[in-house]
């Protein structure tokens, strides 16, 4: 039986002056400058703390391992993400197709200028995700498509609209992770949008079109 422990993912403190903020800050930059650069299977907190100017000591008051500045960046990706998708999905002065449309380019540029460091992150991904703060980012991002259906399809029933949202989503997921492992230019990236954006609309008309009126 495997019984190794599994790598401690949370810092050991947070810190609580200005000093130690711009510390902090400082190693979670150079962490995603050297995740970018090496990748996840060659990230040490030696790297980090070499490109961060900064002893390794001091990097190990606040991560006492590579795992956490890893669980550290992905939470902050989660957050940024989580942000972006409210900001968008929520503004309710925007018909809802034309909110999916935005959502589907902001997504998609997101995924292609931080392609390196999310690729690295997915590889490392089995040291977090079982987190609770990897479930809450899941359980959120749930919430918030679900009301975003509820909105674009009111007339379907909930069984339907669970598996548009699953469908655009993870779909819209997918191909912005395999789409962003090749350097696309700003054109070529909207030229994509628009056309990803078009598919969902079709299809979302089309399941609203066929479901029964209440």
């Amino acid at each position: 039986m495997n019984t190794r422990r599994r790598p401690q993912i949370v810092s050991r403190k947070q810190p609580q002056q200005a000093r130690s903020t711009e510390l902090v800050a400082a190693i979670l930059e150079a962490a995603t400058q050297v995740l970018a650069e090496e990748g996840a299977p060659r990230f040490t907190t030696a790297r980090v703390a070499e490109k961060a100017g900064v002893s390794v000591g001091s990097l190990y008051q606040y991560f006492p391992n590579k795992a956490s500045i890893l669980f550290r960046l992905q939470v902050d990706e989660w957050t940024q993400t989580s942000r972006m998708l409210r900001s968008i999905l929520e503004d309710a002065s925007i018909p809802h197709l034309d909110r999916l449309r935005n959502l589907v380019h902001a997504f998609l540029r997101s995924e292609c200028d931080e392609a390196e460091v999310r690729g690295a992150l997915n590889d490392a991904a089995p040291l977090y995700r079982d987190s609770p703060e990897a479930r809450k980012a899941r359980a959120d991002g749930d919430q918030m498509i679900d009301a975003f259906m509820r909105e674009a399809l009111p007339q379907a029933s909930a069984a339907t609209r669970k598996l548009a949202g699953d469908l655009v989503f993870t779909t819209l997921s997918a191909v912005g992770s395999s789409y962003s492992q090749t350097r696309r230019t700003k054109a070529e990236i909207k030229a994509y949008a628009d056309a990803m954006a078009d598919m969902f609309h079709a299809y979302l008309e089309g399941v609203q079109g066929a479901s029964p009126r209440r």
